[in-house]
């Protein structure tokens, strides 16, 4: 006699894509990417992960974290965006570690991790880059100026024979890792880095400081 599956096989598990970052501040950019993701992905949420300190960013000019945090619940202003400092509740510093610990203790759920163009291109500097391509489907979205060489990057060309292509999109989530997609979109050219330094003029406190780096 076949066997009933439990309740827990037949709830269809929940497709959430990770957005992480600084978020210093949160902006439209990301609210536009997260809002292509729930709609090209075919997911229910899009959870924004608000890192307490980048490693590959300064200390310096980075807001408290409470401040982050509430900011980026105003910017998001969706129901199925989630702002969550999941990070520091883990007690996690870099994304290989949060994603392989979200994994673990949400199997309930099929995460994608979200990210734009520009982070594709930096993401070989990333600590376990390469765990973090094995842990969960990945998902870059265009940014401007960064759509050629995002692609020739050391990441796309290591991964280069797990990417799918987008008509797969909304099957991503479910998709066994590493598999990756390009998703075009209309590009966004709004900066966290062009936001706070127009702040800290209208401050009259000089230019901010640039910065490189990727949402670890």
């Amino acid at each position: 006699m076949p066997r009933h599956p439990t309740p827990t096989a037949r709830r269809r598990r929940r497709r959430i894509g990770l957005l992480g970052g600084s978020f210093n501040p949160a902006h439209g950019g990301h609210r536009q990417l997260s809002l292509e993701a729930l709609k090209r992905l075919g997911l229910d949420e899009v959870w924004w992960l608000v890192s307490p300190q980048n490693p590959l960013k300064p200390v310096a000019g980075m807001a408290p974290l409470a401040e982050r945090l509430a900011e980026a619940r105003q910017v998001a202003a969706h129901p199925r965006i989630r702002v969550s400092d999941v990070e520091s509740r883990l007690g996690t510093r870099y994304t290989a570690d949060t994603l392989a610990r979200l994994v673990q203790v949400r199997r309930d759920a099929a995460f994608v991790w979200l990210m734009g163009a520009d982070n594709l291109v930096q993401i070989s500097r990333w600590k376990d880059w390469r765990r973090i391509f094995a842990t969960v489907p990945i998902a870059v979205f265009d940014r401007p100026s960064y759509s050629l060489g995002s692609l020739r990057a050391p990441a796309a060309q290591r991964f280069a024979r797990a990417r799918r292509g987008v008509a797969s999109a909304r099957r991503l989530a479910l998709a066994a890792p590493p598999a990756w997609i390009f998703v075009p979109m209309r590009l966004n050219p709004t900066s966290a880095t062009a936001i706070r330094a127009a702040r800290q003029r209208a401050a009259g406190l000089g230019p901010a400081s640039t910065e490189t780096g990727a949402p670890l």
